[in-house]
């Protein structure tokens, strides 16, 4: 078992997929797709079940879950509200805004249970009446074998909030500021940046701190990792937005289209030195401002020996 790229992984198939108005404000990477809203949910949810058949015939372990309801438009991204860690460990957590508070169920917690090695549960999404919240693997990018947890100050990531998390499940907070060209700051820190085994996908140039931006590479590198540099149009093109994920063939780095055309030939060729790669097509799913790395809940959790099927 990887430390840092899980196996298994737990996607939301969309019901009423649409770029979420109430994001909007803070999320520059969302766009209008140019189709009905009939259309956009209907494209987005043939996306989805292709991105299922592609990760699970390069050997991911899928756990899919249907959504139901008609008002929870950003569901196609689960990594927002939970979280799981070595040790049977696993996180749920407060969302900035109040659609996506719909998000959370009972059910994927109860498949975690009854599938891996679960332990205990911290659940901080009773602190969203406080006004705290604390996106998940959207606003932390972790580092499980440096056990950092870069982030990059938003809405979506209350720093108070990030010290009891790292204080609890082992992590060292790394915290910076992070802008788009127009001096936005960058909603979600996985949009940013990508960490794997091996090597990190980053948007340096977006940091704000010079010395941060040193902090952050030599942080990384101190695993022995590679650093590739994004620019800030690889960024907007999504290509910060991938994540590692282990496979019987071993590693892939899971991305769109999208980031993968947006890649230079050196960066490719630096990636596949050490993994494959798998891209998704999702251009409709993108205009949420979300891409591959959004849709994709890692378990980072033990398997019970007697349940093998996936979900």
């Amino acid at each position: 078992m990887s430390v840092q790229a899980p196996s298994s992984v737990v996607m939301i198939r969309p019901n009423r997929f649409r770029p979420n108005p109430e994001t909007a404000a803070d999320n520059r990477f969302q766009s209008l797709p140019d189709l009905d809203a009939d259309a956009v949910a209907t494209g987005a949810a043939s996306e989805f079940d292709t991105a299922v058949a592609d990760l699970r015939a390069a050997g991911v372990t899928v756990h899919v879950f249907q959504d139901e309801a008609s008002d929870t438009p950003d569901s196609v991204f689960p990594n927002n509200w939970f979280s799981t860690h070595h040790g049977g460990h696993v996180a749920i957590y407060p969302m900035y805004a109040e659609s996506r508070r719909r998000e959370r169920r009972t059910d994927v917690i109860e498949m975690l249970k009854r599938e891996y090695r679960v332990a205990e549960i911290t659940d901080y999404s009773g602190l969203e009446v406080d006004g705290l919240a604390l996106e998940g693997t959207g606003a932390m990018v972790l580092d499980h074998i440096g056990r950092l947890a870069f982030v990059a100050r938003s809405h979506r990531a209350d720093p108070l909030l990030l010290e009891r998390f790292c204080t609890r499940f082992g992590y060292e907070p790394i915290l910076f500021d992070a802008v788009d060209e127009t001096g936005t700051p960058i909603y979600h820190t996985n949009v940013l940046m990508a960490v794997g085994t091996h090597l990190a996908l980053v948007g340096l140039d977006m940091v704000a701190d010079p010395e941060r931006r040193v902090t952050i590479r030599e942080r990384l590198e101190e695993s022995g990792r590679t650093v590739i540099a994004l620019s800030a149009q690889q960024i907007a093109d999504f290509a910060g937005n991938a994540i590692e994920l282990a496979t019987p063939s071993g590693l892939v780095l899971v991305l769109s289209s999208r980031a993968l055309r947006c890649l230079t030939h050196d960066q490719k060729t630096a990636i596949e030195q050490t993994m494959r790669l798998v891209p998704l097509n999702l251009p409709i799913i993108e205009s949420a401002g979300g891409s591959a790395r959004c849709m994709i809940a890692g378990i980072h959790l033990a398997r019970r020996a007697t349940n093998k099927e996936s979900h």
